[in-house]
């Protein structure tokens, strides 16, 4: 059976839940090899034309949440710059070859792709190893901007916490809430634009402690002690946001009702439906939505 196409769009600025799962037994991602990963990750978003939102690579896993900018946004200029940065300013782009490198540096596809065909030569150069490092294609889906978005990104921030490999999030080093308590107002990785109006003030240090008071209240880490609490003693919307969390990886499109009913309306041919689709609520998020219906 053949599989379904996945859902991008490329007529404007579009953000991604990524997520890719390891073919091997265990835990094969230490700390080494999420580092590794990591660099990976920084390397090629200064290539494609990307804003990276936030990450968190596990230890047979990772994600990513990013915003692929269009083609028709990007100039000639900076392609020129992007191709000047990936192989030196000694090498030129002949004037037919940019629009092959702006249509391959706005893919959310080759952009994946290209990170998780690196990292798995320098895994099997450094383990002397051959073959495959990655199981199945990579899932994504789409994510709207504001409530959403931010609700995604404190989901991604949180995996440490659900697997306690942690007591706050912001002490593991391999995702993007830890990487930007490390960095604080020198990252230049990450994009700052967190979603929502109330997390634009201009001091980063002010936004970033906004942003983390949001992912221990949705996470119900404890301030006071730094723990993370026992599941029956937690409010109900934090127990909630936790049983919600599959939304977060299957939807295929999460939104507002308007938002997913649109994206239904675009991608009506992939999904063949066999009579209209209405958006699924998600119960214990506020008008949040599901383009798919999910237990």
């Amino acid at each position: 059976m053949a599989r379904m196409p996945r859902f991008l769009i490329s007529h404007q600025p579009t953000t991604y839940h990524v997520i890719s799962r390891t073919a091997l037994d265990g835990f094969p991602l230490g700390e080494q090899e999420k580092s590794l990963l990591l660099k990976t990750i920084q390397n090629l978003s200064s290539i494609y034309f990307c804003q990276v939102l936030g990450f968190c690579i596990m230890g047979n896993h990772f994600h990513l949440l990013v915003t692929m900018l269009p083609e028709d946004q990007i100039s000639d200029e900076e392609v020129q710059k992007r191709y000047a940065t990936k192989y030196g300013d000694e090498f030129t782009l002949m004037p037919g070859q940019i629009p092959f490198y702006r249509q391959k540096w706005t893919s959310l596809s080759e952009y994946v792709k290209e990170i998780k065909q690196n990292f798995t030569r320098m895994y099997n150069k450094k383990r002397g190893r051959r073959g495959t490092f990655w199981a199945e294609r990579f899932k994504s889906l789409i994510v709207e901007k504001g409530e959403t978005l931010i609700n995604c990104l404190a989901y991604i921030d949180l995996n440490p916490i659900r697997a306690g490999l942690v007591e706050r999030p912001e002490e593991y080093r391999w995702s993007s809430l830890g990487c930007r308590f490390r960095t604080g107002r020198n990252d230049t990785f990450l994009s700052w634009n967190l979603g929502l109006e109330e997390y634009n003030v201009k001091d980063r240090k002010e936004r970033l402690c906004l942003y983390r008071d949001f992912v221990y209240a949705r996470g119900g880490v404890d301030l006071g002690k730094g723990k993370t609490l026992e599941a029956k003693s937690l409010p109900e919307g934090v127990e909630r946001f936790i049983q919600r969390t599959r939304f977060f990886t299957e939807s295929g499109i999460i939104g507002s009702r308007e938002f997913v009913r649109q994206g239904f309306e675009l991608f009506r041919d992939i999904i063949q439906p066999k009579r209209q689709r209405q958006p699924h609520k998600i119960q214990g998020l506020d008008q949040i939505y599901s383009l798919k219906r999910l237990s």
